[in-house]
Parts: structure tokens; sequence; C-alpha cells
């Protein structure tokens, strides 16, 4: 089992990295997170991987955090959940605002994920959320880690908004380049997510 790959980007979009490592090219589904953290072509990176393998298929994946890799694995082990959907849910969502998302009960939120409704947000929150409760591990600081109840969090979903609209327009399919330029100038103060994504597509052009 490949568990992780340290090696040279060879190439890279928002969904997929190929590494070069001594030579051999190993390509690997990432999340629009993993993506916006990896260097330039040519620069050195180290990822932590799964295999996922099927009747038809076997398919490498990067993440840029074992913790990323670990919340990849508790996702697509909820039933009617692959690897496509659960990618989506990490460039939606960081590690720990997901584990606030589930632990709030924050369907609204959860539904924000491109491909996921509300009867699935539901169910994914509903089966994650068992195990969070016994792993506070992904909570990702101390603040989320001490969060004992949904009624103790006012929005979890959004700590910067500046970030959720990053991660939206790289699960579009924009290069991190094009999203830096589309957002920048805002800071994200007093803005919402809504806000500023129109903003930024108007920039890229694609505005209604």
């Amino acid at each position: 089992m490949i568990s992780q790959l340290h090696g040279t980007v060879a190439e890279a979009t928002p969904s997929m990295a190929v590494i070069d490592v001594n030579g051999v090219g190993f390509e690997l589904g990432i999340s629009g997170t993993t993506a916006a953290g990896l260097p330039q072509v040519g620069g050195k990176v180290l990822l932590y991987t799964r295999m996922v393998v099927r009747e038809d298929s076997c398919t490498l994946f990067g993440f840029a955090s074992k913790d990323e890799r670990t919340m990849f694995d508790k996702l697509v082990a909820v039933s009617g959940v692959g690897a496509k959907l659960a990618l989506a849910i990490l460039t939606t969502f960081s590690v720990p605002q997901l584990y606030a998302v589930v632990m709030a009960e924050d369907d609204k939120g959860m539904a924000t994920v491109p491909g996921v409704g509300k009867k699935t947000a539901q169910r994914l929150i509903l089966e994650l959320k068992g195990a969070f409760s016994k792993d506070r591990s992904l909570a990702g600081s101390a603040v989320a880690a001490s969060i004992p109840l949904p009624l103790d969090v006012a929005r979890p979903v959004a700590p910067n908004a500046m970030d959720d609209a990053s991660a939206a327009l790289l699960s579009m399919g924009f290069t991190p380049a094009e999203v830096s330029l589309a957002l920048s100038g805002y800071d994200g103060a007093d803005m919402r997510v809504e806000d500023l994504l129109a903003a930024a597509l108007k920039r890229l052009g694609m505005d209604a």
C-alpha cells in the first residue's frame, strides 16, 4: 500500500496532480484545498495518499495532511459517498470546518457542497457525528475540539468568507492563480460568501 509520495510536481489542476518520484509519474485525485497548497510545477511536495480499489479501477488520491486523509477515509465509509463527493466536501470545507459543521448539525452548511442536497446533507451529518463524537482529533484546534453541543456554535461553517469563496471557485475548475486574481482586493470582512463569489465571477467574465 502506498501511504505517501515525496517528489516533484509535474502537473496540477484543481482536482488532479501528477507527482514525479524518481522518474515515475503518479497521478492522484486531490481536493481544491490540497491543490491550493501545491507548489508550482517543478517544486517539491509531500502528499499523504490513499489507494481506492474497485472492480474496474485502481485510483490514487493525495492529501496535504494526514488529517485530510483521515477525513477522506471517514467520508467514503459513509454509504453512498464515493471518492468524487468526498473530495468535493474537502474542497468546500477544511477539516476543522467540516468537523464543526457535523457537530453543529448544520445541514444547510453541508448542503452548500456541490452535489449534496438536503437529504444527503442530513444523512452525512447523522453518520459522521457518531464517529466524530468518539474521536475529536479532527477538530483541528482547542476551540473547535471543546464544542460539546450544537447550541454552543453560532456559525462554524464560515469563519473566513475568503477561504470559503476560494474553495468554491477552485471546485468550479478555476486555477489557484485565477482565484487569487478574482479575489484580490477583498478581505472578506462584512461580506457574505455569496457576494464574494458574485464579484469574483464577474471579474472572471462569468457574470449573468
